[in-house]
């Protein structure tokens, strides 16, 4: 933004930043378009995420992550934003995944697992949606069900990121039918081991192209009881309630990221193009657009660093993350389309990047709870 420095950085900060930002432009961008044809990226690219240090940054040293804070996630999310890199499913696997293991882990899950999805050795997803589910976990119908000392767990789930490669698969399921939140658990999947785990195919959408995003099938997928995360079955539920204030501000993150690099291409674009014998820019609807996606972009980066503050001080409440995350999606598809006009006709074409950013901004309404859910959530405080 400018001048704007969020009052959270630190120098060791900025370096992880320049590093971060490097790393993307070298390693990423320039296959990008590639991949997003392909639909995935290759899967050697999450081990050298996990080389360049850039996977669990904000888990301790002691489980093989870099041991910073969510400061450093949100730098490295910011990064990944800002060289408009889609292919990596880094938020999912660092900033959920993992912090699901680090907080209701047991030390021998902790240390079994964390390391090596730090190296990308492991890649982690979560999966909670299914073909009737969205927002309403409560209702979830895969099952495990506990057979001796293992589950067995049935049923399928949809639109799972990093769903192609992921082996390490947080499910969601009922592991007593007959309750409703506390008929929920979280089950750790192991799928390299795991008879009866199938993937269906990648799914094509929308935007995010490069990101693979599955449906993923559990027929009689037998699972060693200490596979459960937490001391006991029934907490799912609450967990994942927890830890949703930091999944709804990685959103903001990265929304915040995307608007910053449409106003930045789209100011460029304006001062180069001509019409009428003057540039863009020199019309005042063009500067008077500018102007206003500039300040909402910023007022997002404020709202979101205030956030980030409080939620490093163990203090961002459910109905404040719910704020950030509606607002900043909500914003981030409106300052997009404004830009988008200002390229005219080519704003519409792939090759330029602005069109792609409109595709991919659209879904950031929708995960993480959709913003009908995150209105509903604010509406219970009043």
């Amino acid at each position: 933004m400018g001048d704007y420095v969020s009052p959270w950085m630190t120098e060791e900060l900025s370096l992880l930043q320049d590093a971060a930002g490097r790393f993307f432009e070298r390693e990423f961008v320039p296959h990008e378009e590639q991949w997003a044809k392909d639909g995935i990226m290759p899967r050697e690219m999450w081990n050298r995420a996990g080389e360049a240090g850039l996977l669990l940054a904000s888990v301790p040293e002691a489980y093989g992550g870099a041991g910073g804070t969510f400061a450093h996630e949100s730098v490295i999310l910011y990064e990944q934003g800002r060289a408009n890199v889609r292919s990596l499913g880094n938020a999912v696997h660092s900033g959920i995944v993992a912090h699901y293991i680090l907080a209701y882990g047991s030390e021998e899950q902790k240390r079994r697992w964390l390391p090596k999805m730090a190296t990308g050795e492991l890649v982690g997803a979560v999966a909670m949606t299914e073909p009737g589910t969205g927002s309403d976990l409560q209702a979830v119908r895969t099952t495990a069900r506990m057979t001796g000392n293992q589950y067995v767990v049935n049923g399928q789930k949809t639109f799972i990121t990093n769903g192609q490669h992921a082996n390490l698969i947080v499910v969601v399921a009922k592991t007593d039918p007959d309750e409703k939140a506390r008929g929920v658990s979280l089950i750790v999947v192991e799928t390299d081991e795991a008879e009866g785990f199938s993937r269906g195919r990648n799914l094509e959408k929308l935007g995010l192209k490069a990101q693979d995003t599955s449906e993923l099938f559990f027929d009689e997928v037998k699972v060693p009881a200490a596979n459960l995360l937490g001391a006991e079955a029934g907490q799912g539920f609450f967990q994942l309630m927890n830890q949703l204030p930091q999944e709804r501000l990685i959103i903001g993150v990265g929304a915040c990221a995307a608007m910053d690099l449409a106003i930045e291409l789209t100011t460029d674009y304006v001062k180069q193009r001509k019409a009428f014998g003057k540039s863009i820019m020199e019309f005042q609807n063009t500067r008077f657009k500018l102007a206003e996606c500039k300040t909402e972009a910023h007022i997002a980066r404020v709202f979101v660093d205030n956030c980030l503050q409080r939620h490093l001080a163990g203090d961002l409440d459910v109905t404040t993350a719910a704020m950030v995350k509606w607002w900043c999606a909500q914003k981030q598809n409106e300052v997009i389309d404004e830009c988008l006009q200002l390229f005219g006709g080519y704003g519409f074409m792939d090759e330029f990047p602005i069109s792609r950013m409109y595709a991919d901004a659209r879904v950031q309404k929708i995960y993480g709870g959709t913003n009908e859910i995150m209105k509903e959530l604010i509406a219970r405080s009043l």
